[in-house]
């Protein structure tokens, strides 16, 4: 047992070295003084300080922020409305296709999503006359296009793991579905929704390949400019620039996860809480109380 333990342990952390050893040189390497991002020549930062005047860099990363912040709201919307109809309605006409079109663009490749969006941008400008060229609109666009499938199938996931018999205990005491779905499947998918949106946010702050099929002249987004500096020859700014977005994401999911924490304890609480009163209750509630009890 011993050797077996030891030898997962090695392969644990042989892998954490895997994924996260180049991670930890690249932010090692933006502190390097000297202009060959491979060789070391010193510990300085002002590489961090010409980042921050480098305004083509700097407009970009605003702009990626800017698009993926719409496009994550707006997906974590139409998604959760997608997932909650694919988990609470049943089977309905048009079922299998609805659930096909919001799966496709998880297996479709980014080049075909990117090459069928452009086209259809083309075609409506053509037709109707919007959107009058392509640029950050189009590319928000695409972006919830996608994104809004990922966040559809944690929402139906979310769902298909949770117990409704909360929703039925307020269907029970004279609820309408509107207010047990505002005061009570939305309270508890809340956390599949933050996790939606910060896995759309970061799709959409990564994406390349669509965006370049589905911009304009002057609409660059921060891994567009980055993609074509690389081709150039890796600078130590892109390391500066590459630290600090990670450091942010860093601190953005450990804020996510606290808040998460903190609802998920309260939530229990008050079912706890719930669940030492049921007389007050009506006996259809009574009896999913005992059930969940048992």
């Amino acid at each position: 047992m011993k050797g077996r333990s030891g030898f997962l342990t090695l392969c644990l952390f042989g892998g954490l070295i895997f994924l996260y050893g180049p991670i930890l040189t690249m932010i090692v390497y933006s502190f390097n003084v000297s202009k060959l991002a491979t060789v070391w020549g010193g510990f300085s930062t002002k590489w961090y300080g010409e980042l921050l005047d480098n305004t083509q860099v700097i407009d970009a990363a605003l702009l990626s922020l800017r698009i993926a912040a719409v496009s994550a709201t707006v997906a974590t919307a139409f998604g959760t409305l997608a997932g909650i109809t694919l988990a609470r309605f049943g089977r309905f006409r048009g079922c299998t296709l609805f659930s096909g079109m919001i799966t496709a663009p998880l297996v479709m490749p980014d080049v075909i999503t990117g090459l069928s969006l452009l086209l259809l941008f083309v075609a409506m400008e053509q037709a109707i006359g919007w959107p009058d060229g392509r640029g950050s609109l189009t590319i928000i666009i695409a972006h919830i296009t996608f994104s809004m499938a990922y966040v559809a199938v944690i929402i139906q996931s979310r769902l298909a793991a949770m117990d409704n018999s909360l929703e039925e205990a307020a269907l029970d005491l004279g609820s309408r579905p509107l207010q047990v779905m505002v005061d009570i499947t939305l309270p508890l998918l809340a956390p599949g929704m933050v996790a939606g949106w910060l896995l759309a946010f970061t799709l959409s702050l990564d994406d390349l390949v669509i965006a370049t099929f589905t911009t304009g002249p002057g609409a660059n987004t921060l891994p567009m400019v980055v993609f074509s500096k690389v081709k150039l020859g890796v600078k130590p700014d892109i390391n500066a620039l590459a630290t600090i977005v990670i450091l942010t994401v860093g601190l953005v999911v450990a804020a996510a996860s606290i808040i998460g924490g903190r609802v998920q304890r309260q939530r229990l609480a008050d079912t706890q809480r719930a669940a030492a009163e049921p007389a007050s209750a009506g006996p259809r509630t009574a009896r999913l109380v005992r059930r969940r009890r048992e």
